[in-house]
């Protein structure tokens, strides 16, 4: 235990995700040694997270503005919907450079345990963007990409149960399978059935 304000640091560092008791120790004394400046900045920049950022109207990522650059561009695909658990899942699917329709963002997986059920979700904005066309476009498709885990498995589950009324809605779920570059005698039963019911023609 140090004194005062050095513990007081380590102790908030130690509440983010990720960040264990050693880490958080060695972040601080990093941020005791570095110039005035760079303290500041960093100042500076937790304060716009908190003062500046926002959530898009549309689909929930996090946005500078109203609305985020993705659903401001008109050359996106309104008929497609991707629905992704936390933003930074839209960004891991942007990387990909495959998707060129919109997302929605639910804002967490249902998780009855934590109390997350579905009215804490943006669930009831999903189905007012499918009931309604979005700039005179239906959307004919909705791709779930929750992630592959026990909570994202139930949300994928429970979203399809809400979306199956809809008529001449598409709905598909992310294929799950083999990492490239893997090697078969270390994918655990789960992936390894998932990638031999998910095989496709070649």
């Amino acid at each position: 235990m140090y004194e005062g304000p050095v513990q007081d640091l380590i102790d908030e560092l130690g509440k983010l995700p990720g960040v264990g008791p050693k880490s958080a120790q060695r972040i601080a004394f990093h941020l005791l040694q570095v110039e005035p400046p760079e303290i500041d900045r960093l100042q500076a920049a937790l304060q716009k997270v908190r003062d500046g950022v926002q959530f898009c109207v549309v689909c929930g990522t996090v946005s500078d503005g109203e609305l985020c650059r993705i659903c401001a561009d008109p050359r996106r695909d309104r008929s497609m919907i991707c629905v992704v658990e936390e933003p930074k899942d839209v960004q891991a699917i942007e990387r990909t450079r495959e998707f060129r329709g919109r997302y929605h963002v639910l804002g967490g997986a249902l998780d009855p345990l934590s109390g997350v059920g579905p009215d804490q979700l943006r669930i009831r904005e999903l189905l007012g963007r499918i009931g309604n066309q979005q700039d005179g476009v239906d959307v004919s498709e909705v791709i779930i990409a929750t992630d592959p885990n026990t909570e994202g498995e139930a949300t994928a589950t429970y979203l399809v149960r809400m979306l199956r009324d809809f008529p001449g809605l598409a709905v598909t779920r992310l294929a799950s399978g083999l990492p490239m570059g893997g090697d078969l005698e270390f994918a655990d039963e789960l992936t390894l059935g998932r990638a031999l019911s998910g095989r496709r023609a070649l």
